[in-house]
């Protein structure tokens, strides 16, 4: 399968390819006698994993980590289970800050209602506050 065949079955883009083939996602295939790439069918398959588990919040290393894991055993599942409930604090770690940023910002504009006289936008404040430049 070329380069463009399986990023187009894959849904990634050539660069995507070749990038993970540099970060050792993908093994180099083997070229054809005119110098395409030519990969196995199984590829697409790895690329979805990868794809997937990027999805779900897993950095490239981790992605990395997983693969090697595929491979084993009883103790591989044990360390993707660890990998993923890391993921799993991490991803609700960012969701109380974005909760805690949603809430702030509901509260700007719910100010925005009041009165224009009682009205103090501090993100406008906060926006126009320009340190002093010192010379």
């Amino acid at each position: 399968m070329r380069t463009s065949e399986l990023a187009r079955e894959a849904g990634v883009n050539t660069e995507t390819l070749r990038y993970y083939e540099r970060r050792g996602l993908l093994v180099k295939p083997p070229r054809t006698p005119g110098g395409y790439r030519d990969y196995p069918p199984s590829t697409v398959g790895l690329l979805r994993f990868i794809k997937r588990a990027q999805e779900l919040g897993f950095t490239l290393d981790e992605v990395e980590e997983l693969l090697h894991l595929d491979t084993g055993g009883p103790d591989a599942c044990d360390a993707a289970r660890a990998l993923a409930e890391h993921r799993r604090a991490d991803l609700a770690a960012r969701i109380r800050d974005l909760q805690r940023m949603h809430d702030s910002l509901a509260d700007l504009v719910a100010t925005c209602e009041l009165p224009r006289a009682d009205r103090s936008c501090a993100l406008l404040e906060a926006i126009d506050h320009r340190p002093e430049v010192t010379r």
